[in-house]
This record gives structure tokens, C-alpha cells and sequence, in this order.
């Protein structure tokens, strides 16, 4: 009963505190930081199971490990750079009496290179993938300023085109130059797709099992 009363106390406690105005700022950077963790492990843990199952050699023991070790590192990362992000606009606000827009681009800009400025498969994932939206978000910001005109017609095919254009002429000539995992990807669906020698590798398998051809 004592156990009960001291648990609901504890409760009551917490949420009185989260409640409170004067915390609200402090509290809602450890709200990001569990936020970016949840996410980030969301995201990674699908991606790593798919990927590692369907290109990765080793034990089951060792897959699972990979599996694990690929999405503690995407969910540390995440949480770490949301923690910081927000630290960071909240000490400029403060320290600045308004808040800015050079707020955000600078505190996103410190906490990616203390965060994701290391140079791993996982880093480079999630800079690549901020990249691409990038480039999106600048291209309409551009025409909704008038800084180039309105195109006449969706140019959405042309783009398609030109990125399928040059990412497989990369990866037939310059492969080294694309990511491991876009490398397996694309020699799973390109390469190996010239290789068979039943009809089990060519419907069932993508290689033959070992001992098949002995």
C-alpha cells in the first residue's frame, strides 16, 4: 500500500512540474531528445532488418548485432542532434532577446557537425537523404521568390530522367563512387540479374546455393 501511495505521489510530482511554465523550454529539449531517439530507432531498425537479411554474409548472431549496432547509432545520433538543436536555439533566443531565423540555420549547423560530421555509413544515409529534400525545398522557395519563373510545364520527368541518367552511368563505370549499400542494391537488380544457370537461380534463388553446381 505504501509502494501504491508513494508511486501516485511520485506521479502526481511529475506531472505538476510538467505543467509548470517557468520548465516548459528545458523540458521540451528532453522531450526532443526522447522524441529524435524514438524516431530514429523507428526508422533505422525496418531499414537495417531489410538490408542486412537481404545483403549482409554471416551468423544470424552476427546480423542481429549489425541490426542492432545500425539502429542505436541512427537513434543516438537523432536524439543527440535534436537535444542540441534545441539547446542551441534556446541559449541564441536568450542570449539575443528574440528569436531569428540565423537561429535555426546556425544551431542545425553546429549540432550537424558535432553530430553527424563523422564520416559512416549511417551519416552518410541520413546527410544524403536531407540532401535530396534540400534541393527540393530550394527549387520551389526559388520559384515562390521569383528568383527563376514558374515552369511552363511539370518538370518533375525531366528531373526522374537526368537522376536515373546519371546515377546508372555511375554505377556501371564509377561505382566506387556511390555508396556501399546503393552499390549492392543496384548490383543485385542490374548485375546479378545476367547470371543464372537453372531454373532455380533464375526464379527461386538469385545464386545458386553452395554445393548446387558440384
Amino acid at each position: 500500500m505504501a509502494v501504491s501511495d508513494l508511486s501516485k505521489t511520485l506521479i502526481f510530482t511529475i506531472n505538476n512540474i510538467l505543467q509548470q511554465e517557468k520548465y516548459k523550454t528545458a523540458l521540451a529539449v528532453i522531450k526532443g531528445f526522447r522524441n529524435g531517439a524514438v524516431y530514429g530507432a523507428k526508422i533505422r531498425a525496418p531499414h537495417a532488418l531489410v538490408m542486412t537479411f537481404l545483403f549482409r554474409s554471416g551468423s544470424l548472431r552476427d546480423k542481429v548485432k549489425a541490426i542492432a549496432q545500425a539502429t542505436y547509432t541512427h537513434s543516438r545520433n537523432l536524439a543527440c542532434f535534436v537535444f542540441s538543436y534545441m539547446g542551441l536555439q534556446i541559449l541564441q533566443q536568450r542570449l539575443q532577446g528574440k528569436a531569428c531565423q540565423s537561429h535555426s540555420f546556425l544551431a542545425a549547423c553546429l549540432g550537424g557537425w558535432l553530430v553527424f560530421g563523422e564520416n559512416n555509413n549511417i551519416n552518410s544515409q541520413i546527410n544524403m537523404y536531407l540532401l535530396s529534400r534540400i534541393l527540393f525545398g530550394l527549387s520551389r522557395l526559388a520559384v515562390e521568390k521569383g528568383y527563376i519563373p514558374q515552369p511552363k510545364k511539370d518538370p518533375f520527368p525531366l528531373f526522374a530522367a537526368l537522376v536515373w541518367g546519371i546515377v546508372l552511368w555511375l554505377f556501371e563505370y564509377h561505382p566506387h563512387t556511390l555508396q556501399p549499400s546503393l552499390q549492392s542494391s543496384m548490383s543485385y537488380l542490374y548485375h546479378d540479374s545476367n547470371v543464372w544457370h537453372d531454373i532455380s537461380d533464375f526464379l527461386i534463388y538469385n545464386k545458386p546455393r553452395a554445393g548446387a553446381q558440384q
